[in-house]
């Protein structure tokens, strides 16, 4: 045997042995992702004690296997292999964000990591009956013990100098990001939502909500956004659909992943939008390599990144003239002659209509962010200690009213409405907006680069888009942080500006603005 082929077996060996070790912890995460995805659509009322012990258990199982010396032996043999390699290679790039991954997860006792995910569990349970019956005060305690042991979880993990508890936390749904860098872009952003807010509300036109008020059976909606799913490209051989109290994506690997939605009788528009929102999610779960599950190479880049995704089918697919001429005939296939007295121009109206409101997943896209900008004060608050857990419902309100002008009346449309908080998930609403950023950023080049693309949607072709976000997204893995993928991509820093040239040029025109 030679020197080189020696140490090219000792390599092999090296990374073989990670990768496998690596792949087997994240067995545990993903048989959880399947007991939460049931808990929330499937599971019955009594099930709910011992799910949390069950996902508690794999909790501290998952833990416990990855952290072990054993491992942190494994990923320094590895990181030994790799270093001759470009560190942007699959194999690198699996190494270091191993390495990342191991560290922070050593300074979190398992215990800590099995009570956080029983109380997660017991938590989302009372969520969504305080949701039901509209009583913040039957989810208050959950939401302290919440609180309290995220804030230990972000003790445990350490925070930048000058920096807070909120960093720690969302460090795990974005990576490096922190509040002062939240901060820094939420501050103008609002300012200039603001004054196109104010431009719309003193405009003369008014385009027409009256689609959004008109009731259609929810058996026939389960259908059409089911149909909508599948022509945009989510591979129902690798996922499902099924509805739950709040919207979400998620499932175990790239062909076994696990949707939801939720249906109202008198808006059509809200379980197209959130299927089309979960679909986006869906698509890039379904686009990482199946060969790489567990490992970060199979793995999306971050929230950012993964809500981009989201809210580009959502917003600038779903709600653009072009989709809405292909859709608007496929409303005859599902609901018969109900819709026909509605128009092209009426659908398009009632999907792009501006109008302050109380749902976050319901709201405009001129709105939308004010949304998240509220749960971000609001969750800094109560990690800081700023804000009673108690209090949350009355200052929620008094936000509302001052970011958005409208009254909140009860808390299941106020503070009770998203489920994130119930599951731990503190420090992830920013990626919301982030991600909004980067759509808009993203499909301002997908536009550059495929000729005709929007035309396209017109006659119900939208794989041209998803074999472009295939290529220079979800191929990509965690190779690149947010801002480094950006960049790759659109060859400019993660910016405002497309978003605001998107929102203009579409509803200047329908106020009548221009």
């Amino acid at each position: 045997m030679t020197i080189a082929s020696a140490s090219s077996t000792a390599t092999h060996i090296a990374l073989t042995t990670l990768f496998s070790a690596v792949q087997d912890a994240h067995l545990l995460n993903s048989t959880a992702g399947i007991l939460g995805w049931d808990q929330e659509t499937m599971m019955p009322n009594g099930g709910a004690e011992l799910r949390s012990r069950q996902l508690a258990q794999l909790a501290r199982l998952s833990h416990e296997t990855f952290t072990t010396p054993k491992m942190g032996e494994y990923i320094a043999a590895a990181e030994d292999a790799v270093r001759s390699m470009p560190v942007d290679c699959a194999d690198a790039v699996n190494v270091r964000e191993i390495r990342r991954d191991y560290d922070k997860a050593t300074k979190l006792p398992s215990s800590l990591i099995a009570e956080l995910a029983q109380t997660g569990s017991q938590a989302q349970h009372a969520w969504v009956e305080a949701r039901r019956d509209s009583d913040f005060k039957k989810f208050q305690p959950w939401l302290e013990k919440t609180v309290k042991l995220n804030i230990q979880k972000a003790q445990c993990l350490g925070w930048p100098k000058g920096g807070e508890a909120w960093d720690a936390l969302a460090d795990y749904y974005e990576p490096a990001l922190t509040a002062a860098d939240v901060t820094k872009v939420f501050e103008p952003l609002r300012a200039r939502l603001q004054k196109l807010l104010d431009r719309i509300r003193g405009a003369s036109k008014k385009p027409s909500n009256a689609f959004n008020e008109f009731a259609l059976p929810i058996d026939s909606q389960e259908k059409f956004v089911r149909y909508m799913a599948k022509r945009i490209g989510f591979d129902f051989n690798c996922g499902r659909l099924d509805r739950s109290a709040h919207p979400f994506c998620g499932g175990s690997h790239s062909r076994d992943v696990r949707m939801t939605t939720r249906y109202t009788e008198t808006c059509v528009f809200d379980a197209l939008g959130s299927t089309m929102h979960e679909s986006g999610h869906g698509m890039y779960e379904q686009g990482l390599d199946f060969a790489q599950s567990g490992l970060p190479m199979g793995s999306a880049a971050g929230l950012s990144v993964h809500e981009s995704q989201s809210r580009m089918w959502e917003n600038q697919v779903g709600r653009s003239m072009h989709f809405w001429k292909w859709a608007r005939p496929q409303l005859s296939a599902f609901f018969g002659d109900a819709c026909d007295h509605f128009t092209l121009e009426h659908l398009y109206q009632a999907a792009n209509v501006v109008e302050p409101g109380l749902i976050r997943v319901e709201s405009d896209e001129a709105t939308y962010n004010m949304h998240v900008m509220i749960r971000f004060q609001l969750e800094r608050d109560m990690l800081n200690g700023d804000m009673a857990i108690k209090d949350l419902p009355g200052v929620w309100n008094k936000m509302y009213k001052d970011y958005l002008g409208v009254t909140v009346p009860d808390d299941r449309r106020g503070c009770l409405q998203d489920v994130h908080w119930s599951m731990g998930a503190i420090g992830y609403f920013p990626t919301y907006t982030l991600g909004t950023l980067l759509a808009a950023q993203l499909f301002e080049k997908a536009r550059k680069d495929v000729p005709g693309l929007e035309e396209g949607f017109t006659r119900g072709e939208f794989a041209p888009l998803l074999s472009w976000l295939r290529k220079n997204v979800h191929s990509e893995g965690r190779r690149y942080r947010l801002d480094e993928l950006c960049r790759k991509v659109t060859g400019e820093p993660l910016s405002a500006d497309p978003m605001m040239r998107h929102l203009e040029a579409k509803l200047l025109p329908l106020y009548g603005l221009e």
